[in-house]
């Protein structure tokens, strides 16, 4: 069952097998929960998130049909629930505030002190994440989407329902932006 591809083994849990979803999950568990803390940087809401994409498949399972790969239909349902998320928070902050603000970012816990040699290491890290998350939204889900979902250009495009060419421009985009504000500092 660990060989199966994801499609046959989302097959096999349609068809009843729970060994088959517990070999989904683990394999696409980490990488869709660091592309949601990555996109809205609040474990809470991460953690929120990530239960409702699985409910969001478990509730699909009768339905699905092999369109497209797996991962491109499951992170099809995460970049959906991402977008419900952030207008549900715009309603709710306009409500509350008269207008639209940003919620603050905040970093992923950091116990204890790093020792020193890896403090720069630390730094070029929390700038880049800073960075990523200063990025216009489109490119900034479309370079996510690329390196901590591991999805192809292609795929991003279904997923994003964008042309090809725009996934590939945002993401050039994108990364020239990050080496520049890399090597701006």
């Amino acid at each position: 069952m660990e060989q199966d591809s994801d499609e046959q083994l989302m097959l096999q849990y349609q068809a009843g097998s729970a060994d088959a979803f517990d070999v989904l999950y683990q394999r696409h568990r980490k990488p869709m929960y660091n592309y949601l803390l990555q996109q809205c940087r609040n474990r809470a809401i991460a953690d929120e998130l990530f239960q409702d994409i699985w409910m969001k498949l478990i509730s699909a399972r009768e339905s699905y049909q092999v369109r497209a790969l797996f991962k491109t239909w499951l992170y099809h349902l995460a970049h959906n629930r991402l977008i419900d998320h952030y207008r549900h928070s715009q309603i709710r902050q306009a409500e509350q505030n008269g207008h639209l603000s940003p919620t603050p970012d905040q970093l992923a816990d950091n116990p204890g002190a790093q020792p020193d040699c890896l403090l720069d290491t630390q730094q070029q890290i929390q700038q880049l994440m800073g960075l990523v998350q200063n990025l216009p939204a489109d490119q900034r889900d479309v370079f996510l989407l690329h390196e901590e979902a591991g999805l192809e250009l292609k795929d991003i495009a279904y997923v994003t329902s964008c042309a090809y060419e725009t996934v590939k421009s945002r993401l050039r985009y994108a990364i020239k932006r990050l080496r520049d504000g890399m090597d701006h500092d």
